[in-house]
């Protein structure tokens, strides 16, 4: 592309792209499938070809990074294993180490796809940023911000971006890349870029992504907006964590107009890394969001007023090919004609986008002015009706949908399966804001208590609980995660899965059907697939009297997944929800946070035994403090 300079003059913009087809050797073991997988850089690459892109490139060869660079984020011990993993010296334990990561698969191509990856985004980075290019596209796999420093995570070998961000900034200072600005649109939260900047004030790390208050992959609360940096790095690290699915391009650009540019400006990056991840495109199978070309076309072109147009993106997710290619080739297109492609977006944001927006500007102002003050509400009162990925949204659009009889309601087509198991009772035993009647009703009957975010969309069956009572089990109680998709910040109720006759914690019994328990479990884990088939039917129930206790593989990303059998009353079954034993070993290690409750979720503890009658509101107050203070 041709521009003018300040003076008139006409200069050629120069736009790298880097593809390389030895990156495909990285591939699933046995020729199963797999999302992250070679067809997704050869369609991208396909796509750019058939448009006559790499024609109006420089096209660049692919460089293997140098460990000295992969040492300068990870330790010696990954390093040396993701280099050594694909030498015949493993073979036979390769498939068993990477069994034990997370989200990881290796074979004989994936030492030098990895180094390739990390060296093919290092050398795009130094061409752009010694002014060779003006910009530039690495079309890269493995993708990278998931990589720990010390060990390999959700498809990530080695961070990419965080590799070339600390090349440029300590082993090319004549360059003169002081202030880094790296912008991660993947649909996931870049954990592994935020940790290896935390401290570093030079980097203004910046990540949107699907948060869902710790129940969305990589499913911890570093994604939160609370997490901010630390020491000199307070406030350079930026999160914006959406709390439901179906985010499109008006979310993204109002987070873009009200967040990141502001904060851009007053930053000033020297140059712009973006780990381009495409699993926010529309029609992405792990993504759920709706960003179109167009959307990530604008948002490129928004970022290139800033560090000189010096802008470097590197592919992480994406598995539509369809998606990725599209959205990769809107984003070529703007860096060579410096315009984003042809489209509009008439649509509003969600509330709850305004609402994730509105609490990251609050909890930055103090490190950034720009964001002090408050948006007008002629401004946010623009919004979409509410995402329907959120279990609530979805069984209530389920429930629009039904005719009422009785308090029973019934689909046009009945489900065998909620007709099984309706005429098996079990007793739900509460041990946390559902000890409170009127609480627990909301699960039944639809709504909300005082306190609650957002409604409950309730249970088919409206039927309220055949009978209630208490009793007392040796249990610990204790509080723990930042915030709730129910409550918003503070700590909410966990039951410790293991007997201990050391502590006694009370519980109230409501009697319901197995139905109506299918449906709390879904709407306790924030679930948002359909209700097509039972998560805890009558086999299951048969198991959990001789296991105990049965985790839920289909609900394994929420917090009370776990199925605890807690004897019988009266010959029914008493089951309650909880978390895992291993999410107990995460609260006391402090890899997730130990947080006691905040005041609104703390009453409706101290209504439920107030007027349950088991203890006196002192009592209560006196009960709760101890479970959220006392050492797990």
């Amino acid at each position: 592309m041709e521009v003018k300079s300040g003076e008139g003059r006409t200069i050629k913009r120069r736009v790298g792209l880097l593809y390389d087809e030895r990156m495909c050797k990285h591939n699933i073991p046995d020729g199963d499938y797999h999302p992250e997988n070679p067809n997704r850089i050869k369609a991208i690459w396909n796509k750019l070809q058939a448009a006559g892109i790499p024609q109006r490139c420089v096209v660049l060869n692919a460089k293997e990074a140098k460990d000295k660079n992969l040492l300068s984020v990870h330790t010696e011990n990954h390093v040396n294993l993701i280099k050594n993993i694909s030498s015949k010296q493993f073979d036979s334990r390769r498939d068993r180490i990477a069994s034990k990561l997370n989200s990881i698969y290796l074979n004989e191509g994936s030492s030098e796809a990895a180094y390739l990856a990390a060296g093919s985004v290092i050398e795009v980075a130094e061409r752009v940023a010694e002014g060779e290019l003006n910009s530039a596209f690495a079309i890269v796999r493995p993708p990278g911000h998931h990589a720990e420093p010390d060990e390999a995570m959700g498809f990530c070998l080695y961070n990419n971006v965080a590799v070339a961000a600390s090349f440029l900034l300590n082993e090319r200072p004549e360059l003169g890349i002081n202030k880094i600005l790296i912008v991660d649109w993947d649909v996931h939260h870049g954990n592994s870029t935020q940790k290896m900047f935390w401290k570093d004030p030079r980097v203004l790390f910046f990540s949107v992504h699907r948060h869902e208050f710790g129940t969305f992959y990589p499913a911890n609360d570093d994604g939160f907006y609370t997490m901010i940096g630390e020491g000199p790095g307070l406030g350079y690290n930026i999160n914006v964590p959406w709390e439901n699915g179906r985010c499109g391009d008006a979310d993204y650009l109002a987070v873009w107009d009200h967040i990141l540019l502001p904060v851009a400006k007053d930053f000033g990056p020297d140059i712009i890394i973006i780990s381009a991840g495409f699993d926010a495109a529309a029609g992405d199978p792990l993504g759920g969001c709706r960003v179109t070309p167009y959307g990530y076309s604008v948002m490129l072109k928004k970022l290139m007023d800033f560090a000189q147009g010096k802008i470097v993106l590197a592919l992480e997710g994406g598995y539509n090919l369809g998606s990725i290619s599209n959205s990769v080739l809107a984003c070529m297109n703007v860096l060579l004609e410096d315009k984003p492609v042809a489209g509009s977006s008439e649509a509003y944001p969600f509330e709850s986008t305004w609402r994730v927006i509105q609490a990251v500007r609050k909890n930055l102002s103090a490190f950034w002015p720009t964001l002090a003050d408050e948006l007008p509400t002629k401004l946010t009162s623009l919004k979409a009706p509410p995402a329907v990925e959120t279990l609530e949204a979805v069984l209530q659009v389920a429930l629009s949908k039904l005719k009422v009889d009785d308090g029973h309601a019934e689909l046009g087509t009945a489900t065998p399966w909620r007709s099984e198991l309706s005429k098996v009772d079990v007793f739900y035993a509460s041990f946390g804001s559902n000890m409170w009647k009127s609480r627990f009703l909301c699960y039944i009957e639809g709504g909300r208590v005082e306190g609650m975010q957002k409604p409950c969309s309730g249970s088919k069956d409206r039927n309220p609980p055949k009978e209630i009572l208490w009793k007392t089990f040796p249990h610990r109680l204790f509080f723990g995660r930042d915030s709730s998709h129910t409550w918003g910040p503070g700590g909410v109720a966990f039951l410790n899965p293991e007997c201990d006759c050391r502590h006694k914690a009370y519980l109230c019994l409501y009697r319901i059907t197995l139905e109506q328990f299918n449906d709390v479990l879904l709407q306790e884990n924030v679930y948002s697939d359909d209700v097509s088939s039972p998560l805890f039917d009558t086999n299951d129930l048969n198991s959990v009297a001789n296991k105990k206790a049965v985790s839920l593989e289909a609900l394994k990303n929420g917090w009370y997944h776990n199925v605890v059998y807690l004897g019988k009353e009266h010959g029914i079954p008493i089951l309650t929800m909880t978390c895992s034993l291993s999410a107990v070993g995460k609260f006391k290690s402090g890899e997730f946070p130990l947080r006691a409750p905040a005041p609104a979720y703390t009453n409706t503890l101290i209504k439920g035994l107030v007027e349950g009658k088991q203890l006196s509101e002192e009592e209560a107050k006196a009960y709760i403090h101890e479970a959220s203070t006392k050492r797990l």
